[in-house]
């Protein structure tokens, strides 16, 4: 059986079990946490030496780093990956989008609000130029889904499970998701998708 390491209220770590989810395949999760020092310990750093999660080990041992590859290895084969090569390559362009434009603005507010031993990194000049930053990126994915239901077409693909994570969760950072009309009803899709979980969600 697949093991994922993560945190349970990390929208990096929401990601492999959101589709993993959706993908019907079993899997055992492991509570790792940035908070607690679980990342930086021996055993953990062995797995991987950069310290982040999550992380996917694989039943003969070996392990597969980074929320966006994990993904992109589990949609191999699967309606999540689309088969014609332009449709799958925008599925890269936002996937790239999320990691650069979108996850440094939105997730990184997130976490500023949420864990309060952030918060004197939270100064009000870094929250307003996050805000700002977030909500360009929302801007842009705006425009995108007033011409197409997902960011690679016209179904569910990995790039939108990764956007999701975040950007469900938006407004625990402040974001206003009603001024972007075409984004809430694209959660919504995403959310009535099948086998949808939410984001506290971890296999018994």
């Amino acid at each position: 059986m697949l093991t994922l390491y993560g945190m349970t209220d990390s929208g990096n770590c929401y990601k492999p079990r959101l589709l993993l989810a959706k993908l019907g395949r079993p899997f055992r999760h492991v509570e790792v946490s940035t908070l607690d020092g679980g990342t930086r310990s021996a055993d953990y750093l062995a797995k991987n030496p950069n310290g982040k999660v999550p992380l996917l080990e694989f039943e003969d041992g070996r392990t597969l780093a980074e929320s966006n590859a994990i993904l992109l290895h589990l949609a191999e084969g699967t309606r999540f990956l689309p088969a014609d090569a332009y449709q799958r390559a925008l599925a890269y362009q936002w996937l790239f989008f999320e990691q650069y434009s979108h996850e440094p603005q939105i997730a990184v507010r997130r976490s500023l609000v949420k864990y309060p031993h952030l918060a004197a990194f939270a100064t009000e000049e870094r929250m307003a130029a996050l805000l700002d930053g977030g909500n360009r990126a929302l801007a842009v994915m705006e425009q995108r889904l007033g011409a197409a239901p997902f960011f690679a077409g016209e179904t569910l693909s990995v790039a939108d499970v990764a956007l999701y994570a975040y950007t469900h969760d938006a407004a625990t950072a402040g974001f206003e998701l009603a001024r972007f009309p075409f984004v809430s009803a694209w959660l919504s899709r995403v959310a009535s998708d099948e086998s949808h979980v939410e984001i506290g969600w971890k296999p018994a």
